[in-house]
């Protein structure tokens, strides 16, 4: 006999309970407030209402660990039970007979593959000097990640000139990375301190997890290398992309009178170093294609065999004549050797409107050809990231680091 769990606050919940019984199943209905007091290991399904006070990673885990199946009932967002690998909602007047069914059939694999079965990812967004969009092309990658339906958590570690908080309308007062970066060396930085310390964004791809950054750049030395690679390693435990907006700068900066002074651009360095993928934005004129061509060799000394995606930002006719994307081209390819390079149309009006509502572009302007534009970036990426189990980012990272 199946034992089913149901915790849904809706008054089919009781008629839901009676129709599973005359299927032969052994039901139990508790508020969902009650859920946290109830043995879990007793059931061998849970029903509920996925929201995001109720579905959380914790639950989730516990369910795993107990061996309980958990569908997801009721008119709820789908994106919200995607990001854990579940099914979409089933109406409430779902038959339980095929409520049955479903708790007999096998999970889908495909669906877990996906989702639960990719390891987790820092995706390091990087621009030389100039301001080519990296911070605008960061806070879309991360609206496109979560739209994906994974967990995603966008981090500001740009310690010359943080700005996540300002075109996401948050206060700069809160503590964010800084007092992540803090905790991570007292060492007791953990997944409910991240979600403590964590502004939670709503957006159209689904809420996002933010680390503001420094509310002032002189507070740089906060922001240093081995504090800041502590926490990206926790963050690999608390979402599944974490996306990283850094500065333009990433020398060592080393003191010969003072070899242990804190660097500069340490974080910028740390931050790349620890990333599982870069994303390069250069802007589409003459004078930033000529300095991402000099910064990327840079780059490319740096993190050595990581991958790299080149995002031209800006793309329009006006600098680079008619076929500016062709011009763009043909220049990467020549002085710096990339023959791949994913273009982002230049959209003012969509900008304006992000910066008037401190918003995304993706929540003020959905059909934007610069939002369908980051959407095919985070399908590319997707597409290249490995989804077996076994595989460990942080070796396959050290392996390929120049020593």
């Amino acid at each position: 006999m199946t034992s089913v769990l149901i915790a849904i606050a809706h008054d089919d919940a009781r008629m839901l309970a009676s129709d599973l019984e005359l299927e032969g199943c052994d039901v139990r209905a508790v508020s969902p407030d009650e859920l946290s007091e109830v043995p879990l290991a007793s059931f061998d399904a849970l029903l509920l209402t996925p929201s995001r006070r109720l579905l959380t990673s914790d639950l989730v885990s516990a369910c795993d660990r107990a061996g309980v199946r958990l569908v997801p009932i009721g008119p709820a967002d789908s994106r919200l039970a995607a990001r854990f690998g579940l099914p979409a909602p089933l109406p409430y007047d779902t038959p339980a007979a095929h409520i049955v069914a479903t708790l007999s059939a096998p999970p889908d694999a495909a669906s877990s593959d996906a989702t639960s079965h990719r390891p987790p990812r820092v995706i390091a967004v990087w621009g030389p000097h100039g301001a080519p969009g990296r911070t605008t092309v960061a806070i879309q990658l991360a609206v496109e990640l979560a739209r994906a339906g994974r967990r995603t958590a966008l981090v500001d570690a740009d310690s010359v000139a943080p700005s996540v908080a300002l075109q996401l309308g948050l206060g700069d007062e809160s503590p964010g990375l800084a007092a992540a970066c803090r905790r991570a060396e007292l060492g007791s930085l953990d997944v409910a301190e991240l979600s403590r310390l964590a502004s939670t964004v709503e957006t159209s791809g689904g809420a996002i997890d933010v680390l503001s950054g420094l509310n002032r750049p002189s507070r740089w030395p906060e922001l240093a290398a081995g504090r800041l690679r502590t926490t990206l390693g926790v963050c690999r435990t608390w979402a599944e992309d974490t996306v990283v907006d850094v500065s333009a700068e990433f020398d060592e900066d080393d003191d010969p009178l003072d070899p242990g002074a804190p660097a500069r651009h340490a974080a910028t360095a740390a931050a790349l170093l620890d990333a599982d993928e870069v994303v390069a934005v250069l802007s589409a004129d003459p004078l930033g294609v000529s300095r991402f061509i000099r910064g990327h060799a840079e780059l490319r000394h740096l993190i050595g065999g990581t991958p790299v995606t080149v995002v031209a930002n800006r793309v329009r006719p006006g600098p680079l004549g008619i076929d500016a994307r062709g011009q763009v081209r043909r220049t990467l390819e020549r002085f710096a050797g990339i023959d791949e390079v994913a273009f982002i149309p230049h959209d003012a009006r969509a900008a304006d409107a992000a910066a008037l509502h401190a918003r995304a572009i993706a929540d003020v302007a959905p059909r934007s050809q610069l939002v369908a534009a980051v959407r095919r970036v985070v399908t590319a990426l997707d597409a290249r990231a490995p989804v077996t189990v076994g595989s460990s980012p942080r070796s396959s990272r050290a392996a390929r680091q120049p020593h």
